[in-house]
């Protein structure tokens, strides 16, 4: 054995010790809060296929039951990144004073207008009594808002703010005099429909573009996580991607049925909706501005901010995780 050769042999057998008394860091672990439905199938696949994993992250995501817990929780650091709507981020800002920053897009909130069989016509909703998920943030504004336009105002009707989709659509099944209308959006809009309850409008033909779901953070804990963060949408558009692709379709009907524990005609139907490439799941999760313009129009009308006159959504972004995480994909 040459000189030479007896040296690259100890420089690998001391590359190897040092390897066993360094093991690899262990995957950075980030903590998501998310209200159930279609708008999670991305985090669904990114976690089946072992996406995250890939690019060293451990997510675990955690369902809410209302806005409020979202809010509370992601601002006392119990979660790190919510998916929700992007009204949720405006409302931690301007009513909570927590500072937070949204990091990427997803979806239109794929909402539709539901009202129970008495109800005929906007007019009906008059002295009822609507379910929403908190009074004052989202698609609750986007109900307000449709009402409106239609000729019913607010003082009107009274409402009833009893939490997510699933808990509104129990509340029309099962107490329609506590929730003669919601918003709902699929794959509980669907089942709405099989149990009777009526779709009146979408919110996006009445209304016009409207973020819905996004991805926000906490502006303090984002930027000494930027790696990590960069990382989680590397492998939440991996995901995104494989729902949309064509090719695993099925697999994708079958993983959001499993998850939500809807029949597979149901997943179906919801998938088709998410997978529509006019007004499904944005590409790659973009953010759409003009959908964000009017989320904080609308809070501005609906709930009276900045006396009426909206921000620019520049105030609540910061896309540079999404533009760097994606030039390297």
């Amino acid at each position: 054995m040459t000189y030479r050769f007896r040296g690259y042999v100890a420089a690998l057998l001391a590359a190897a010790a040092l390897a066993c008394t360094h093991p690899a860091a262990a995957a950075d672990k980030i903590t998501i809060i998310v209200f159930p439905g279609l708008q999670n199938l991305p985090l669904l696949a990114a976690q089946a296929n072992g996406y995250f994993a890939k690019r060293g992250v451990e997510v675990e995501v955690k369902p809410t039951p209302n806005s409020q817990e979202l809010r509370d929780g992601l601002a006392q650091g119990r979660y790190q990144i919510a998916h929700s709507a992007v009204d949720n981020a405006v409302a931690m800002a301007e009513m909570a004073k927590v500072d937070v920053v949204v990091l990427m897009g997803g979806d239109n909130g794929f909402n539709n207008l539901y009202v129970t069989p008495q109800i005929k016509s906007y007019a009906d909703l008059r002295g009822k009594t609507v379910a929403v998920d908190a009074v004052d943030t989202a698609y609750a504004f986007q109900l307000y808002a449709m009402l409106k336009k239609h000729g019913v105002r607010q003082g009107q009707y009274s409402v009833n703010p009893v939490g997510g989709t699933p808990l509104r659509l129990k509340t029309m099944r099962e107490d329609p005099a506590h929730g003669a209308a919601a918003m709902m959006n699929p794959p509980f809009s669907i089942v709405a429909e099989q149990q009777g309850i009526k779709r009146m409008a979408s919110a996006v033909a009445t209304l016009g573009a409207y973020q819905g779901s996004a991805a926000f953070a906490l502006r303090a804990w984002a930027p000494a996580h930027r790696d990590a963060i960069e990382r989680y949408i590397r492998a939440y558009v991996d995901g995104l991607r494989w729902v949309l692709d064509p090719a695993n379709k099925d697999k994708s009907v079958a993983l959001l049925g499993e998850s939500l524990k809807v029949s597979p005609d149901i997943a179906g139907a919801a998938y088709a909706i998410a997978a529509d490439p006019k007004s499904g799941f944005a590409k790659d999760a973009r953010l759409d501005m003009q959908g964000f313009r009017n989320v904080l129009k609308l809070r501005a009308e609906m709930h009276g901010d900045w006396g009426g006159k909206p921000p620019s959504p520049a105030k609540y972004l910061d896309l540079s995780y999404y533009r760097q995480a994606l030039k390297t994909m």
